[in-house]
């Protein structure tokens, strides 16, 4: 009892102006330092809480003792000032060059990072109503609209943006993504999806042209004119006609000039090494053999082996026997004598496909073929032909 009037006492001493220290009368108290002495007490609190929990079962009030007793001393103007004193110091500088290059804040989020509560705190965190109401606050908000079109307009966001294209980790990503399997099947896919794109307009076009061309031949001859074809619709007859098969047979042309010119710059070459081939005479024998080597093994192999030439592939065209398959060897010689016998009198055999029933050529008439539309494998632009077609 004496000891708590003793201390009231005391405290009514401290609260006394005329008993306060001259320190205390010459420099009023501010905020700042109402915080710290604010701070000092909430920490020793905190601190002596366990042995208060400890300490409260047995019924002694000991640490309330100690808590009130480290209070006054903090408190105290000596206490004030020698914290002033600490703080106007280097220690503050000391601490945080420490706790800098220790890493001590680093350790401290890696260590909680991996921790299962850490994590569960977060995700509860970002999932909870209140953040995603936040953050739909924050984002719908005109001072953040301002601040984003502020960063964006302000001169560091284009030395950041020079920054990192100069960065050699940059040019490594981006080099990595472009090599990327994903990224070349993307541009093959494209390119080949405009390729086949094109290839379709024009067999269409073509498959028009087809029955506009014969129309008024058919109609001289008094035959019955054939159905028309839409604009997105399937060839109405499943033979060729003479524009799809004029537009495969230039290409074809085409490619097997190419092939003779690779093939005769090539040897040319090779021979310049020893001198011209005389006589001149032999030279053009020579090229006319190897051209006509070569178309023989264009046409011919091509027709007879999958029954279309790279050019009739691309037009969507195939060359059937009676057989309804592929002509043989021989057959495909015949039918290339009869092409070149079309040809000769300026493409006059070519003619008797524009009144033909199954459109067939002058080379379909004497190797026993027919021309016909390709189905593509995924979905068939026009009707197969049927065998008794064929075989007629």
């Amino acid at each position: 009892m004496r000891g708590r009037e003793r201390r009231l006492g005391d405290e009514g001493r401290r609260d006394d102006p005329r008993s306060t220290p001259s320190l205390t009368t010459n420099r009023p108290a501010s905020d700042t330092d109402s915080a710290v002495w604010a701070l000092f007490a909430t920490a020793f609190r905190l601190m002596v809480r366990p042995v208060r929990v400890v300490a409260g079962s047995s019924g002694i009030d000991v640490p309330r003792r100690l808590e009130e007793a480290a209070v006054d001393a903090v408190a105290t103007p000596t206490a004030e000032r020698a914290v002033d004193e600490i703080f106007a110091g280097p220690l503050p500088e000391m601490i945080g060059r420490s706790l800098a290059e220790n890493r001590v804040v680093e350790r401290i989020v890696a260590e909680a990072a991996v921790t299962d509560d850490f994590e569960r705190a977060i995700v509860s965190a970002l999932e909870s109503e209140r953040t995603q109401h936040l953050m739909n606050g924050v984002l719908a908000s005109p001072a953040f609209e301002r601040l984003v079109s502020e960063a964006f307009d302000s001169r560091l966001r284009a030395e950041l943006t020079d920054r990192m294209l100069r960065s050699r980790e940059f040019e490594r990503v981006l080099g990595q993504v472009l090599a990327s399997p994903q990224v070349r099947r993307a541009l093959t896919e494209q390119s080949t999806s405009l390729l086949a794109e094109t290839a379709a307009a024009a067999r269409r076009r073509a498959v028009r042209l087809d029955d506009a061309a014969e129309r008024r031949p058919r109609r001289w001859l008094r035959r019955p004119s054939r159905p028309t074809a839409g604009l997105d619709e399937a060839a109405p007859v499943p033979c060729a006609g003479i524009a799809t098969r004029g537009v495969a047979l230039a290409t074809d042309a085409v490619l097997t000039a190419l092939t003779f010119v690779t093939g005769a710059a090539l040897i040319g070459l090779a021979a310049s090494l020893f001198g011209e081939l005389r006589p001149a005479w032999l030279a053009g024998v020579l090229a006319g053999a190897a051209l006509l080597i070569v178309e023989v093994v264009y046409f011919a192999g091509f027709w007879s082996t999958v029954g279309q030439t790279p050019g009739m592939r691309l037009m969507r065209l195939r060359v059937l026997s009676r057989a309804n398959a592929p002509p043989g060897f021989g057959r495909s010689l015949v039918r290339l004598i009869g092409l070149a016998l079309a040809i000769i009198p300026c493409f006059a055999g070519f003619l008797p496909a524009l009144v033909d029933d199954r459109r067939r050529a002058l080379p379909d008439f004497l190797a026993g073929t027919v021309v016909v539309y390709d189905a593509p494998a995924p979905e068939a632009e026009i009707a197969a032909p049927s065998p008794a077609l064929v075989s007629e």
